[in-house]
């Protein structure tokens, strides 16, 4: 296994996102960990992907509403029963951390990888997740210069509360947080 040289990590499913851009010429070192469902709390419906993709039927659930037109993606995003699949290049910015600071540096999009896993605050998630985190993040670690890991609350408090109070920390032994 490994990246390729356009940056997308061989043996994990595609399913790109055109929510990214080029990335400035800044070394990329931090990991960020996020939570997503939808419909919130609920897992598997392919939603997620959607939204990354633009194509959410708004019509679909009333919480699509409030976020059709949304523009965002993650690097990758890690399904409860640990499928992993990479959506944008580790090469480019994919638009997950939206304001953000991380030890005095704005604009996290701009030097992190974005991890989603497939969750809720308030819900435990998965050993299966766990497992597919801990080969994901330690071969990002081998692949590039990160020096941390923080979750999406650590770099946008007050804004944003994921991966959430049931992320266990100590089970993510590739990288460690720095907040």
């Amino acid at each position: 296994m490994g990246f390729d040289r356009a940056g997308w990590l061989q043996g994990v499913r595609a399913e790109s996102s055109p929510n990214c851009d080029a990335r400035p010429p800044v070394a990329v070192d931090l990991l960020v960990i996020h939570n997503i469902s939808l419909p919130p709390g609920q897992f598997g419906s392919g939603d997620v992907f959607a939204l990354f993709g633009n194509r959410l039927d708004a019509s679909r659930h009333p919480f699509y509403r409030d976020i059709e037109g949304l523009r965002v993606s993650a690097h990758f995003v890690i399904e409860r029963d640990g499928r992993v699949t990479q959506c944008v290049s580790v090469f480019d910015r994919a638009w997950h951390a939206g304001v953000s600071v991380w030890q005095g540096r704005d604009r996290c999009n701009d030097f992190s990888v974005g991890i989603e896993l497939e969750g809720a605050d308030d819900q435990p998630f998965t050993d299966p997740q766990y497992s597919a985190l801990e080969h994901l993040a330690a071969q990002l670690v081998a692949a590039l210069p990160l020096r941390g890991a923080a979750g999406h609350s650590d770099i946008a408090p007050g804004r944003k509360t994921d991966p959430g109070p049931c992320f266990e920390w100590s089970r993510l032994t590739a990288i460690k947080r720095v907040v």
